[in-house]
This record gives C-alpha cells, structure tokens and sequence, in this order.
C-alpha cells in the first residue's frame, strides 16, 4: 500500500494535490491510520507518534503526489463579547475545562456543547451556530491536540487513540 512519507505545513507546499481528504478534528489526531481520498485514493498514514493534521496540510506520498487535508465541516457555535477584555474572561473559562477553541481574533469557536454553551450565555457571550471547519489551538506548547471534556458523546478521550463517529 502507498504510504505517507512525509507532511508538509499548510502554506508550505505550491504543487498541485493530487486528491484531497476531508476529516473531522477527532480524525485529524493520527498515528496510524489506512485513509481514503475523495478521489479514492486510499494510503497508509503511519507515524511513530500521533500527529495532528491542520486544514491545509499536505500528505506528500512515497510515489511524491501530494493529498491536501481539508477540516471537515462541523457543528459549531461562534462566540462574540462585549469587547476584548470580555473575550479574554470567556476565553479563560474555557481553556480552564481545556476545550478546543479556534481564536479568529475577535470571536472564538468551539464544537457545538449545552453545557458550555449555557455557561457562556451565564458569562454574558452572544453565540452563532453555524456549520464549518475546526482548526482548534494546539496544545500548551504550541502543537499538538488539546484534550477536551467533551458532552456531547458520551465517552471521554484519553491519549492516543483511534475511533470513528459514525
């Protein structure tokens, strides 16, 4: 089977993709994985360590095509504040359950949650729904997956893992 020989950064790459794949933000969380194209490419994704894959990334195969990542859009609930000091305390509260959030300068977002929504109501945040991609911050350091407590699905994740919501 084709497999990845390397990743390359979004906006680090020019050549053209060869096909593209579409996956959710629990799907970018890799280590090991065989993977299909929309096109039909199928291709092993075999890392030592769990990588996250960023929309945008690009999936250079050993026969050197290239699979462009594409975040998958999702359930999702944008969240505006009063002002910048309002989007910091709201920020705050949810890096202090580590939920994943993607910081779009003057709005946040976050996978779509009752219970965190509710407290960002109670925080005085206005929020959207909306259907889009989720890119969220990577972890303490810069890299990697935050690990959420999620309640929407009824299971928590802990560590590298692989699964599918289907």
């Amino acid at each position: 089977m084709i497999r990845v020989a390397s990743i390359k950064p979004a906006g680090g790459w020019t050549d053209p993709a060869a096909d593209t794949i579409a996956l959710d933000r629990e799907d970018r969380h890799r280590r090991r994985a065989v993977l299909t194209a929309s096109g039909g490419l199928s291709f092993l994704l075999d890392e030592a360590h769990a990588v996250y894959l960023h929309h945008g990334d690009g999936l250079v195969l050993d026969d050197g095509r290239i699979v462009e990542v594409r975040a998958e859009p999702e359930d999702l609930v944008e969240i505006r504040a009063t002002d910048a000091a309002h989007l910091v305390k709201i920020a705050w509260h949810l890096g202090n359950r580590h939920l994943p959030t993607q910081l779009m300068g003057d709005t946040l977002r976050i996978r779509r949650d009752h219970v965190i929504e509710d407290m960002v109501k109670k925080l005085g945040g206005k929020l959207s729904e909306l259907v889009a991609p989720f890119d969220p911050e990577g972890g303490a350091y810069g890299h990697g997956q935050t690990q959420g407590h999620d309640h929407g699905h009824g299971h928590h994740h802990h560590g590298d893992h692989e699964h599918s919501h289907g």
